[in-house]
């Protein structure tokens, strides 16, 4: 550091890549003195003059305004208050074309002078050391003053930055040709400047202190020289003749060696640049506590009869000016604002003067021509030569005519400073600078969109965050806590508990225990298959019943039959043991072809076709049960035959024909007894009073059509057994 500081003081100076060397035309305006135009006849005051948000609209339309009065109050970051040039009414507050080479309207106070140029109260400071560093700072801020040599960056941002600085640099270079306001302020008031210069110096606390002025400015030198020497701390340096060295960064590498990084900031090196113009406003807003409404302008072209430096009001329209100076147009005129590298040709001359403005130019045909056609690109590499930020000017144009932004970001577009020095030795005219331009708004327009729409991905995420917070706090709400116990039941509990562990072991007890467990299991699987399943107890008992009632009537009827049978008159003619054996084992053969008969039957009733109509399962159950029933009363009917027949009484000695008679009787009696059942079987439907169950469930079930067509099937396989039966019953009588 010592060696750099040792280098810095005898005058060492490092080269940075690039730079050309325009022609000058410095002298058609530095030659006099700064001039004072008079009033105009109105005052457009653009809002916004400087990097950052818009202030608060302090006035309204038709209200008297003084000298030095805040049109706007400051409301947020980086935004600074703009002023009334002088006192007068306003007649308007309406967007009104800006100074950009767009020309879009922008919010602006329109105030008609009243010729009395009444000033606002005024609060100078004649010992500024005594302010602290907020206090000096809040003065800078409210004075509205920022950066006056073109970017427009307020000024009390930098000088209440938190970085330590060790050079502070005045750039009073004024590198680009034709203008020349910084070199006659200088010469005019360097006491003024170097008074601003250590205003800086007291908030920011550098090392040391660097004025850079080019080589070609003289007067300026001698002028800061003899201005600074009382303070040990700020130095003069002179800096080659180079366009374009005034550049931030360029002027940085000129002085101190450094080089700032790419996307980065002089402070984050330690270094930080003013202008001429902006020191100037901070020593008149602290020691004569006015703000910034006028700022020194070169009004210079070979149209201009009187070119030079006026002090022009803040909203001051071109057109007052170019008159003042002794403007003569020439067909297709031009007007830049700037100068003749880095300005650009206004759209109208009724534009305002801003903070930023530092040349008004007025070529003719000849000082500054009309670019040709643009040419196809030679790849002569004139443009990669020129560069001062050491780029690739011709990659950057292609890949901006084919909008790849990304590859563009990678090529370090925002490091360039658009000094329009390849533009300027570009043999095919290409305007690359406007193509640079271009590109840079349309990536921050798309970063800006990004940006948009990460917060609003932000904020939607947020809300359904929110949302489901709520929706489950409502959930936990309706949720009951279980009731606190107290301090008494928790005993009470620990109590039963103790009793039970200390209780012995008893097998009664367990027993007890597991039988009431098995009852409640019961119970709970009862529930479930009552649940499930229709209860029928009430029907099953009704049932049980009339199966009794039933079965007792047929033992009776039967004891009747044998009675009746036994009183039957005896035949005295013999039969012969011989024919008794033959009637009782056919009587045996036909009671086992009618038991398979009725096997026969009931698997003719399984294999019934089923339809694919639903059946109800409640039916179907009855329906079964009243063929199950039919058909144990047939196979009843048949045992009973079959037994009859074969007790009959067999003897080895011979059997009259009274005893045969009865035997036969009694067969002929038990066929007819089965035919019948048979034939009540056969009528399914007709009321049977030997089986009450049977009748009643037939009548009380409705019939579908599946179990009419069962029906019918179980009908006619029964009409054709009763028939077989009943013939055999004739064949064995």
């Amino acid at each position: 550091m010592d060696k750099l500081l040792e280098q810095i003081k005898k005058g060492v100076v490092w080269p940075f890549p690039g730079g050309i060397h325009p022609p000058q035309q410095k002298s058609l305006s530095n030659s006099a003195s700064i001039t004072r135009l008079p009033l105009p006849d109105k005052l457009v005051v653009a809002l916004k003059q400087h990097i950052g948000a818009n202030g608060k609209l302090l006035v309204e339309k038709g209200q008297r305004v003084l000298k030095g009065q805040a049109l706007t109050a400051p409301t947020a970051n980086w935004s600074v208050p703009v002023h009334a040039p002088s006192s007068g009414i306003i007649t308007d507050i309406a967007p009104q074309p800006s100074a950009h080479p767009s020309a879009l309207p922008e919010l602006s106070v329109v105030i008609e002078p009243d010729g009395k140029d009444e000033w606002v109260a005024l609060n100078p400071i004649k010992n500024p050391t005594t302010l602290s560093h907020d206090e000096l700072v809040n003065i800078i801020h409210q004075a509205g003053i920022s950066g006056m040599g073109g970017a427009g960056f307020p000024t009390y941002i930098k000088a209440d930055t938190k970085q330590p600085i060790e050079f502070l640099i005045v750039n009073a270079v004024e590198c680009e040709p034709y203008i020349t306001a910084d070199d006659t302020l200088m010469r005019e008031h360097a006491i003024e400047v170097i008074q601003g210069l250590e205003l800086m110096q007291q908030l920011l606390n550098p090392t040391l202190c660097i004025v850079g002025i080019e080589d070609n400015k003289p007067e300026a030198i001698v002028a800061m020289t003899k201005a600074a020497e009382h303070n040990e701390k700020i130095i003069v340096q002179t800096v080659p003749t180079i366009y374009p060295s005034g550049g931030e960064k360029q002027l940085i590498k000129l002085l101190t060696n450094r080089e700032v990084p790419s996307a980065g900031i002089p402070a984050d090196i330690g270094v930080l640049v003013q202008n001429t113009g902006t020191l100037f406003a901070v020593q008149q807003a602290v020691y004569e506590g006015k703000p910034l409404i006028e700022r020194v302008v070169t009004v210079t072209g070979n149209t201009i009869h009187k070119p030079g430096n006026v002090w022009a009001l803040l909203g001051t329209e071109i057109k007052h000016l170019l008159d003042c100076q002794g403007f003569s147009p020439v067909p297709q005129q031009r007007v830049v604002m700037g100068g003749p590298m880095m300005g650009f040709t206004l759209p109208t001359v009724r534009i305002g003067v801003v903070k930023t403005t530092n040349c008004i130019l007025a070529p003719d045909h000849k000082e500054l021509a009309e670019p040709g056609p643009e040419k196809a690109c030679i790849r002569c590499s004139a443009c990669a030569d020129a560069c001062p930020a050491s780029l690739l000017p011709q990659q950057l144009q292609w890949f901006a005519k084919s909008k790849e932004y990304d590859k563009l970001q990678e090529h370090n577009l925002f490091d360039c400073i658009e000094c329009g020095a390849c533009a300027y030795v570009c043999p095919s005219e290409i305007p690359l600078v406007q193509y640079y331009r271009v590109a840079k708004v349309e990536i921050k327009e798309q970063q800006a969109d990004k940006i948009k729409a990460d917060r609003a991905k932000e904020r939607f995420d947020a809300r359904k965050e929110r949302l489901d917070r709520e929706q489950e706090e409502r959930q936990n709400r309706h949720k009951r806590k279980p009731a606190a116990k107290s301090a008494d039941e928790k005993q009470k509990v620990a109590d039963a508990l103790a009793r039970v562990k200390n209780k012995p072991d008893n097998g009664d007890e367990k027993s007890a225990v597991a039988a009431a467990i098995a009852r409640a299991k019961a119970k709970k699987l009862g529930d479930q298959s009552a649940e499930l399943e229709p209860d029928n107890s009430e029907v099953a008992k009704e049932r049980a019943l009339r199966k009794e009632q039933a079965r007792k009537y047929k033992e009776q009827k039967s004891q009747t039959d044998e009675s009746t049978v036994s009183e039957a008159p005896q035949s005295d003619a013999p039969v012969d043991d011989k024919k008794s054996a033959v009637a009782a084992a056919i009587a045996r053969a036909k009671a086992k072809k009618a038991a398979q008969a009725n096997e026969a039957t009931e698997s003719a009733e399984s294999e019934v076709p089923q339809t694919d109509a639903p059946v109800d399962d409640k039916k179907a159950a009855v329906a079964a049960a009243i063929a199950r029933a039919k058909a144990k009363k047939v196979a009843k009917a048949l045992e009973n035959a079959e037994p009859a027949i074969s007790e009959a009484p067999q003897t080895e000695a011979p059997v009259d024909d009274k005893k045969a008679a009865v035997a036969a009787a009694i067969a002929r009696a038990k066929a007819k007894k089965a035919a019948k059942a048979l034939q009540d079987a056969e009528a399914p439907n007709a009321p049977d009073n030997t089986d009450n169950s049977s009748s009643s469930i037939d009548a009380d079930v409705p019939k579908s059509s599946d179990d009419k067509k069962k029906a019918a099937v179980a009908a006619a396989i029964a009409r054709a057994k009763a028939k077989k039966l009943q013939k055999e019953g004739n064949d064995q009588s």
